[in-house]
């Protein structure tokens, strides 16, 4: 009796192997240099171990222009986004067009048309959505698109690349659970945002895992600028039973919050903590280094690129959803919560 051929190695079963992502599999493979060299060593004898086949044949060269869409790009978040995504097309020699859509999340009903008239090589749109009809008209024209940093869920056929939000709502506010803080508030963006409840489930699930009730006035959500970390933040922090602590969901917001602790005398982090979310680079050189969560948004803006452009080369991709590792930063904006006053025993 025959012994059935064992099936290939893919990609998924290498990292699974290795305990890693797909994407740093894939990095490896690609000859990135932003892998850990103890990893690399880990992926490669894997690699080995499986006898994982090399595709040896050369990318067929496209030339061209990629769109790519902001539901709004005047942050310092967006110029990241841009940062990762130029990284990857401008050796492709493929140029980018970039647009946005005033703050909303869903495209006019006269884009798509547009898009069709300029013809690009593929469609990258960052936190915003095609509609369905929009979608249909993209397919049946053939123009590959991918959605970065989701506002809403998308079906599995739909390439998305992102971040582990949860994941990073968790680790902050784990953090400051950690120091000590029991009053934490959360200000995150929009709640119709996917990526902005996610953040606030994260928040949650640290305060169950410790079994800390939650304030239902400590948790916010507004957008994700620091005009409304500054507002909300104004807020939260006036009151005689203010939080010792806020995980904000952008940098820019923690930066409105900061600001808005100073105007009211407070000082950071000894009288109130603050978390960011992006890890932008002003972040880390702020008056008071901001302690944050890393979503490496260079990252997320290159991975999307490559996958739209192996789409547009016709290239299948080993995985519709992707979802970058999350990281916290500790810097200097959190530590433990100030001493309770004591009562004096004499009136």
């Amino acid at each position: 009796m025959m012994k059935p051929a064992e099936s290939p190695a893919t990609i998924a079963v290498i990292a699974e192997d290795v305990g890693v992502s797909v994407t740093t599999v894939s990095k490896v493979l690609n000859g990135r240099s932003d892998v850990a060299p103890q990893t690399r060593a880990r992926i490669e004898a894997s690699l080995q171990r499986h006898g994982y086949r090399r595709r040896s044949r050369r990318l067929p060269a496209i030339t061209g222009h990629l769109d790519l869409v902001f539901h709004e790009f005047d942050t310092a978040w967006a110029m990241e986004v841009i940062r990762g995504v130029e990284a990857v097309t401008a050796p492709a020699r493929v140029e980018l067009v970039i647009s946005q859509l005033g703050g909303k999340h869903r495209p006019p009903q006269h884009w798509a048309d547009d898009v069709l008239i300029r013809s690009p090589l593929g469609v990258l749109l960052v936190l915003c959505h095609p509609t369905e009809s929009q979608r249909r008209l993209l397919l049946r024209q053939r123009i590959p698109f991918v959605v970065l940093d989701t506002d809403s869920a998308t079906a599995a056929s739909v390439p998305t690349v992102g971040s582990n939000n949860f994941n990073g709502g968790l680790l902050a506010t784990r953090h400051l659970l950690e120091l000590g803080h029991r009053r934490i508030a959360v200000i995150s963006g929009p709640a119709e945002v996917l990526c902005a409840r996610a953040r606030v489930a994260g928040y949650r699930s640290a305060h169950d895992d410790t079994g800390t009730p939650i304030d239902p006035a400590l948790v916010r959500y507004g957008a994700f600028t620091g005009h409304s970390g500054y507002e909300i933040g104004l807020e939260l922090l006036a009151g005689p039973d203010r939080p010792t602590a806020v995980f904000a969901g952008s940098d820019m917001q923690a930066m409105g919050v900061i600001r808005a602790a100073r105007q009211l005398g407070l000082q950071v982090p000894s009288d109130v903590s603050i978390v960011g979310y992006d890890n932008v680079p002003m972040s880390a050189w702020a008056a008071t280094p901001l302690t944050t969560v890393d979503q490496n948004l260079p990252d997320m803006g290159g991975t999307a690129a490559r996958m739209l452009l192996d789409l547009a080369r016709g290239v299948d991709v080993p995985m519709t959803r992707i979802d970058l590792v999350t990281e916290l930063v500790i810097r200097e904006t959190t530590a433990p919560p100030p001493p309770r006053p004591t009562l004096s025993p004499f009136p």
